[in-house]
């Protein structure tokens, strides 16, 4: 505009004029910081938020990361399904007749044959094992011949079906018997290849008497009672820890002798051991259950005509 415009603007005219100019050189300046701020690397960068997508397992593709709930899952953190347990059973056999129990002769580790009575007894409770239906994951036995014997005869009939006459039947599940020297009889120190009816001569007082069998209770040698009841109860922890079946539930099989056949008895039910001497009998070949679902009263399950205590 000419200097005879600018001459003729009233004042006010004038003011609103330089009031807009001044207005936008502070608009300018603002936008001019603003651009450099944001031009600038922040002193403390935060990292990029991350966006994660539930996928199907198979396009999930090697270095993504999974949604956390995907990653706890496949991690364990999440409680697996409860699966109900089912409990061990463990069952329980004496051996059959042996030359010394025939001879009324106190054998402990004294390792005597069976008898042809004693055979029998072994094949009698075998074939009542196979017709109640029983199978075992495995057989444990004593090393001792007349047990480990005991143990042969009833996996042969279980296996190849042979009834207790020799004659052949259907046959059930391959399986073998272990030896376990933890399962050998109580030791009977310097009492072993004594005749029973010396025990009261020999020992005097350091007996217990039942209606039936005299024990003698610790003569030099011997195991004790209460040792053989420790015993015992390690080894049914061992059991249960180390012998049962993978998965837990299943049936073994024991085959073992009279004495310690009690003791473990009486430490898995709970029961003092000269209760049990006194009340209890596990004759040769007779099988025992030892379960959580059955209690001490209902235990024997197989017995069968004995010959001798």
């Amino acid at each position: 505009k000419s200097d005879d415009t600018i001459r003729t603007m009233s004042l006010p005219q004038r003011r609103s004029g330089v009031a807009t100019v001044v207005l936008v050189v502070l608009l300018l300046a603002s936008l001019a910081r603003s651009t450099h701020s944001l031009l600038r690397a922040p002193e403390n960068p935060q990292p990029a938020a991350r966006l994660f997508f539930v996928a199907p397992r198979s396009v999930v593709q090697e270095g993504m990361s999974p949604p956390s709930s995907v990653a706890a899952s496949r991690s364990g953190d999440e409680d697996p399904p409860t699966v109900p347990s089912t409990p061990l059973k463990i069952y329980l056999a004496r051996h059959g007749q042996d030359e010394d129990n025939a001879a009324g002769i106190l054998n402990g580790h004294r390792d005597m044959p069976l008898t042809d009575i004693g055979t029998r007894q072994a094949r009698t409770v075998a074939g009542k094992i196979r017709d109640a239906g029983l199978t075992f994951d495995a057989v444990y036995a004593s090393p001792l011949q007349r047990a480990f014997n005991t143990a042969e005869i009833i996996c042969e009939v279980l296996r190849n079906g042979i009834d207790s006459d020799g004659s052949a039947s259907a046959g059930g599940p391959v399986v073998t018997p272990t030896r376990l020297d933890d399962l050998i009889e109580r030791n009977f120190g310097v009492l072993a290849g004594t005749p029973t009816s010396e025990i009261a001569q020999r020992c005097g007082d350091d007996v217990l008497r039942t209606d039936i069998i005299t024990y003698f209770l610790s003569p030099p040698g011997a195991e004790t009672f209460p040792d053989l009841l420790d015993r015992a109860r390690r080894f049914l922890d061992r059991v249960k820890d180390e012998l049962r079946p993978a998965g837990g539930g299943g049936a073994v099989l024991l085959v073992t002798h009279g004495d310690f056949g009690k003791m473990l008895y009486a430490s898995y039910y709970g029961l003092g051991w000269e209760d049990v001497l006194r009340k209890f009998h596990f004759g040769n070949s007779e099988v025992l259950l030892l379960s959580e679902e059955s209690n001490a009263e209902e235990a024997h399950i197989f017995e069968i005509e004995q010959h001798n205590h």
